[in-house]
């Protein structure tokens, strides 16, 4: 085990979005020079005291492809006790990927020498909910065993990297929308069996869900472990009579507190071995959706430091190797979703999150 692992309270592993550099597709969808930066950048408030637009202190409007950005932010994650990032890897299947420069990048640079692991966002791209009239943008396929290879065997420099997180040894694999895969348990097998032929111990893998009732479906897959995302769909059961009809005279829009929001992030399934929490220190997609999705509002680093108190809490009882959290995310400013800094409050979250999580 690490020197970095033995000295936090938990093994923490951040989503990281690598869409904030330019590439053809998105130069056709959306404009020339489109980035994540674009929705962000035309974020408006939509009702008294949002806080939108979000503006980046620190790092500014980066580009992904320099390589003095990617270090900055690992330094900035190591400092506020974060192991390493998984960033976000996308397979349309077929060969085809997308936004894949900043990880091979990393990858073939040895730089930042700071731990990642992949997770892979199986989910087809569609752009109704944008602002475009075109429904789908890339379609995710799977094409079956020979694509599942290909797949396996463009990433394998990439599992044998020293950088790469494991448990037990085995490199973690994150799967976005497990269910969605028709042949998920073919999948999973055959990895298991390439990487065992490639001088692996095999694999960790991961697979989210929104729901804590299919941690046993995903068990039975074949995943060795449970993210249960847990935001909109237990909060709103939760919601009081007067919530609803405030979020009605908005015109619809799903907006709820974030201080009542966060005691529901996480629930008692997490304290078993094989169920990872989520540590979430905000969430607004209203600059990708223009207030028809998710809000939570008046996040401040107060309450996030409880939130973190409460993932502690649950995951203190399990073995080191087995005590990780995911955070989501590092970067994902489109759905303010973030912990970089920006210019309301600065490192306040990074500090607060250091405070709680590094050992003196």
């Amino acid at each position: 085990m690490s020197d970095r692992k033995k000295s936090n309270r938990a093994r923490l592993i951040a989503f990281y979005l690598p869409q904030f550099h330019p590439i053809k597709e998105n130069d056709e969808w959306w404009g020339k020079g489109f980035t994540e930066w674009t929705n962000v950048g035309k974020a408006k408030a939509l009702f008294k005291g949002h806080y939108q637009p979000r503006v980046p202190a620190d790092l500014g409007y980066y580009d992904l492809r320099m390589a003095e950005v990617r270090k900055e932010q690992a330094a900035m994650a190591q400092r506020a006790g974060i192991e390493g990032f998984c960033y976000w890897h996308y397979w349309f299947g077929n060969g085809r990927r997308l936004l894949e420069t900043p990880f091979n990048e990393v990858l073939s640079s040895g730089e930042p020498d700071f731990p990642f692991c992949l997770g892979w966002a199986n989910e087809t791209w569609s752009g109704i909910w944008h602002g475009l009239d075109k429904k789908i943008l890339i379609e995710q396929l799977y094409p079956g065993i020979e694509d599942y290879k290909n797949h396996f065997y463009s990433l394998l420099e990439a599992f044998k990297d020293p950088r790469y997180i494991k448990v037990d040894g085995k490199p973690i694999f994150y799967i976005y929308k497990p269910f969605l895969h028709p042949e998920i348990e073919i999948f999973i097998k055959l990895w298991r069996d390439l990487a065992i032929q490639n001088n692996l111990k095999g694999f960790h893998f991961v697979g989210q869900t929104p729901f804590a009732s299919d941690i046993s479906k995903l068990e039975k897959l074949g995943f060795d472990a449970i993210s249960v995302v847990r935001l909109e769909d237990h909060m709103q059961k939760k919601l009081t009579f007067f919530r609803r009809i405030y979020n009605k005279f908005l015109g619809g829009m799903k907006v709820y507190r974030y201080k009542d929001a966060y005691p529901y992030f996480v629930g008692k399934e997490e304290r078993n071995i094989n169920c990872i929490p989520n540590i979430i220190p905000n969430w607004d997609h209203s600059p990708r959706s223009n207030g028809r999705n998710l809000i939570l509002h008046d996040s401040r680093p107060e309450y996030f430091g409880e939130h973190i108190d409460q993932v502690l809490a649950i995951i203190d009882h399990k073995p080191d190797e087995n005590r990780i959290a995911f955070v989501k995310s590092w970067n994902e400013w489109g759905e303010g979703n973030y912990l970089e800094p920006d210019l309301k409050f600065g490192n306040q979250y990074l500090e607060v999150l250091r405070k709680k999580i590094v050992i003196k």
